[in-house]
């Protein structure tokens, strides 16, 4: 039964990679790539049909000539991967062609070997796997520099043909590791292996389909050298570690299985604790910078990095957090303390990654930060303890002897100040502080503190906005204290003679309680810094009315005319309303003679609207006051008045999304329209009620 699903796994692999042939056969244009891929196609439907006849009639010769098959397509494959690549190899990068070759030639030996018999069946079969082991993991890293050698805007074409191959050569990374260390290959995985094979070309001709002229472009990274590199090292490791296995148990005696299984799992840990371990990484990145790069750094990739690291605040860490982060990135260290002057010029501790926290201060005046401010100098703590001389003179601060990792002193300068300091912790891995180090790091601070003084203005202005906005709030307060005051002074004005009056009384006692309603109103929404009441449905023509009414002893008298009938209701604050349109009805009164005439109005309007007309023939205003100053705070013509009122009345209509109109005239008087829109009233709202004003 396995020998039949072998034959039908490595007779599909066969049908597939024909017919994909004889598809890329006939679409070919004549690029050396489209070719190449041909030939691996072609060597690899050889190989799949020769796996499928071996499965049905077994033999040596044919093994053999599998073999020699798999040696081929191996090759071709390489070969397309590396045609791929000549962007990359045009540019001096030349192991990978070498490595390709010695691994095909290697095979074909140990191909020739076991035909003609010059090394023994053991010492064959362990060397074959051991080479189908490296090929492996070249595959992997070959299809690994391909993907990384790409732009990620052209990743898409070739996505699907890394995703597949990479797939597959896990596959025999599996296959031959698990061979290597048994001695012989699973029959199951074998069995396996050509259907593994047939449903990975779908992928493959995807990419196919997505860049059918094989034209690319590539680019040499530090980032691909540094993750094709890491990739190599894990598979040799593999291989060592295979090699180790094989001997432990060959040696091992009836301990032999169990010392293998038991190497094994160190082995997979020790190179997770690697792949983990940013120390290692860190170490692994400055030797490849060391040795095959004449510069330590690739200044487009680590600008990018360093400023989206700054960019993406806000997100796990803040902006503090991020610029120690971003300046410790570039030097492999692990975190550090970020330090900004604060509003009385002394230096605290902002921000802090993985470091302890520290509560002490920095002077304004202390040598360091003379120090930072006039040399802009980046400090190696390291340097200064064996040469202090270097630095000139500078003492550093005893709060150093906190951070007993402490490494690098970054200032921060932007616009000629400094604004802040950075206390980085020594590296993961040995590293040296050249020149291009700290050419890099003065420029990434210069970044990096127009960042944080942006931040500090943004901070400074939203402070200054929340004072304006309470400034404000008191200027609309302190206004509608003045009219309860008025209130209080015009009683006390009548109360000479009308003391003994009944009415009078209660109508004071009235007024009084008010007033004192009104006031405790106003010290609550000073004391919250909002409004004392939510917006509610209002009735317009209850408003007036008791406008009027708490009026009645005012002169001239109002002249108030509401509608028979109709919907006035508006949704608003009660109280504000009643403050915006008592303080324009206040004002036509105190703007017009004893004899003369104030008239109230309210109309209710077809397009959903309501208007207050508050219409007087007092002495009125001139055009250049009523364009140009009217509206503005703090502007008046009243030699008591704020000039609050106006600008209150119009900002508040405008929320309600309404406004009023000016029209007046000197020696004529003044008319003055409050448009607000109508709320439709509904069976809830005759339910509930509506608020009213009077009594």
């Amino acid at each position: 039964m396995l020998a039949d699903f072998a034959v039908w796994g490595y007779g599909l692999a066969a049908l597939a990679y024909l017919g994909f042939g004889i598809y890329l056969y006939a679409a070919w244009r004549g690029a050396p790539e489209g070719g190449v891929l041909l030939f691996a196609v072609a060597v690899s439907c050889v190989w799949a049909s020769t796996g499928a006849w071996f499965a049905s009639s077994p033999a040596s010769w044919l093994f053999q000539f599998s073999q020699v098959a798999d040696v081929f397509r191996s090759g071709a494959w390489f070969a397309f991967l590396l045609i791929l690549l000549r962007p990359l190899l045009a540019q001096g990068i030349r192991w990978p062609v070498v490595l390709a070759l010695i691994l095909v030639a290697a095979q074909l030996l140990g191909a020739a070997a076991a035909g003609f018999e010059w090394l023994p069946d053991e010492a064959t079969s362990r060397s074959s796997i051991a080479l189908s082991l490296a090929s492996a993991v070249l595959g992997l890293v070959l299809v690994e520099q391909v993907y990384r050698g790409m732009p990620v805007e052209a990743r898409w074409g070739l996505k699907p043909l890394c995703l597949g191959l990479s797939a597959g050569y896990m596959f025999e990374l599996y296959l031959f590791a698990e061979a290597f260390l048994f001695g012989r290959l699973d029959p199951d995985m074998w069995a396996v292996r050509g259907l593994v094979h047939a449903l990975v070309l779908p992928l493959i001709a995807l990419s196919g389909a997505r860049n059918p002229s094989w034209t690319l472009r590539m680019s040499l990274s530090r980032e691909v050298v540094f993750h094709s590199t890491a990739l190599a090292v894990a598979g040799l490791y593999l291989l060592i570690v295979a090699g180790a296995g094989y001997y432990v148990r060959y040696f091992g005696g009836d301990w032999g299985r169990a010392l293998q299984a038991a190497l094994l799992f160190a082995a997979l840990l020790l190179l997770a604790v690697f792949i983990f371990s940013g120390t290692q990484r860190a170490r692994l990145r400055v030797f490849i910078n060391k040795h095959l790069f004449p510069y330590r750094y690739d200044y487009r990739t680590e600008w990018l990095r360093f400023t989206q690291a700054l960019s993406s605040a806000n997100g796990k860490l803040d902006l503090g957090q991020s610029v120690i982060k971003a300046l410790s990135d570039l030097v492999e260290s692990p975190g550090g303390s970020l330090w900004m002057r604060g509003a009385d010029g002394s230096f605290a501790v902002y921000s802090r990654l993985n470091q302890p926290s520290i509560d002490l201060r920095e002077a304004a005046d202390s040598p360091l930060v003379r120090f930072l401010e006039a040399r802009e100098w980046v400090i190696n703590l390291e340097e200064y303890r064996f040469s202090p001389a270097v630095y000139e003179g500078l003492v550093l601060p005893e709060w150093l002897m906190y951070f007993p990792d402490a490494w690098l002193l970054v200032p921060l300068k932007s616009g000629g100040k400094l604004i802040g300091f950075v206390v980085l912790t020594a590296p993961r891995a040995s590293f040296e502080i050249d020149w291009e180090v700290l050419d890099l790091l003065k420029t990434a601070q210069r970044q990096a503190a127009s960042y944080l003084e942006r931040m500090q203005s943004a901070e400074a202005l939203l402070e200054a906005q929340k004072f304006e906005s309470f400034n404000r709030m008191s200027a609309f307060v302190v206004h509608d204290l003045k009219n309860l005051v008025a209130q209080l002074s015009l009683m006390l004005k009548n109360a000479e003679r009308h003391r003994n009056n009944p009415e009078f009384q209660d109508d004071m006692l009235e007024t009084v309680a008010h007033v004192e309603s009104r006031m405790r109103g106003l010290m609550t929404q000073l004391q919250e810094k909002r409004s004392i009441d939510p917006p509610r449905a209002v009735d317009i023509g209850a408003v007036v009315e008791g406008i009027s009414f708490r009026k009645r002893d005012q002169r001239p008298r109002l002249d108030l005319s509401l509608p028979s009938e109709g919907n006035g209701i508006v949704l608003a604050h009660p109280e504000r309303l009643e403050r915006v349109i008592g303080h324009i009805v206040q004002n036509a009164l105190e703007a017009t003679p004893e004899d003369g005439k104030v008239s109230v109005r309210v109309q209710f309007e077809d397009a959903g609207r309501i208007r207050i007309v508050v219409e007087d023939t007092g002495r009125g205003m001139s055009a250049h006051f009523l364009r140009d100053r009217l509206a503005r705070p703090f502007e008046t013509t009243k030699a008591s008045g704020m000039g609050i009122g106006v600008f209150e009345t119009r900002q508040y209509l405008r929320e309600l999304g309404g406004d009023v109109l000016f029209e007046s005239e000197e020696g004529v008087g003044t008319k003055v329209t409050l448009d607000l829109p109508r709320m439709i009233r509904t069976n809830s709202d005759e339910h509930q009620g509506v608020v009213s004003q009077h009594g």
